[in-house]
C-alpha cells in the first residue's frame, strides 16, 4: 500500500507533516468488496484502521452460536465501530476513541477477550479486590479457554452490533438482523475519521 501525505497534525502528538494514509481496496469472501482505510503517524506511531464496505450498509448485528470446533476458525471483519458481545458471559468490548478495525476469526476475538480478562485480574490483585470477583474472572477465562479446546459442551454466542453495518461473521451458521432504534441509541460509534471520509478513499 502506497502512503499518500495527509495536510493536518496528527491528533495525538499534534506534529504536523508526519500523518499518511494507505488504502487497499480487497475481496472478502461473503462480504464483498471493501476498503481498508489506514491512517499512521511517523512522528508517535499513532495508527487507526477501518473498513468501509463499497455498498452501504444498513445498520446490523450479526452472531453466531460457538456451538462446533469449526465456527471458531469462522472468519469475522469487524470495523472501528463495532460493539463486541458474550451474552452468557455478560462481556461486551465497545469501541473507544482508539479503536480499530480488524480481520480475525472467532479464535482471535476469544483470544482478545481472553487478554482483557488476564489483565483485569492482575489488577485486581494489586488492588486487593474482592476473592469472588476474582475467582468469577477466573471462571470466565477457564470457560472461553474451554471454548476454543471443544466448544460443543457449552456453546456459547459471538456478537457484532455495529452501527455502521461494517461488521460480520462470516459463516453459514451466523444470522443477521437490523439493529433497533433502542439500541443504536445506547451503541457507541467508535471514533470519528480524523483525516479521511468515504470520498476520500473511492
Amino acid at each position: 500500500m502506497d502512503e499518500v501525505p495527509v495536510e493536518i497534525p496528527c491528533p495525538i502528538c499534534k506534529v504536523e507533516g508526519q500523518v499518511r494514509m494507505m488504502t487497499h481496496i480487497d475481496e472478502i469472501p461473503y462480504f464483498g468488496e471493501h476498503t481498508q482505510v489506514t491512517v499512521l503517524c511517523h512522528a508517535c506511531g499513532w495508527r487507526q484502521s477501518d473498513f468501509i464496505p463499497a455498498e452501504g450498509k444498513k445498520p446490523g448485528s450479526c452472531q453466531l452460536l460457538i456451538s462446533k470446533p469449526e465456527h471458531i476458525r469462522a472468519r469475522v471483519v469487524r470495523s472501528s465501530s463495532c460493539t463486541v458481545r458474550i451474552p452468557e458471559l455478560d462481556l461486551e468490548v465497545k469501541p473507544g476513541t482508539a479503536s480499530t478495525g480488524y480481520v480475525s476469526n472467532v479464535e482471535g476475538v476469544i483470544d482478545r477477550f481472553m487478554e482483557i480478562i488476564v489483565m483485569v485480574t492482575r489488577q485486581c490483585y494489586a488492588d486487593d479486590s474482592d476473592i469472588e470477583d476474582i475467582k468469577r474472572l477466573q471462571d470466565m477465562h477457564t470457560t472461553l479457554l474451554e471454548l476454543k479446546e471443544d466448544p460443543t459442551p457449552r456453546p456459547i454466542t459471538v456478537e457484532l452490533l455495529d452501527p455502521n453495518g461494517r461488521s460480520q461473521i462470516l459463516h453459514g451458521d451466523a444470522t443477521m438482523r437490523e439493529l433497533a432504534a433502542v439500541e443504536l441509541e445506547d451503541l457507541p460509534v467508535g471514533p470519528e475519521p480524523p483525516v479521511f471520509s468515504q470520498s476520500d478513499v473511492e
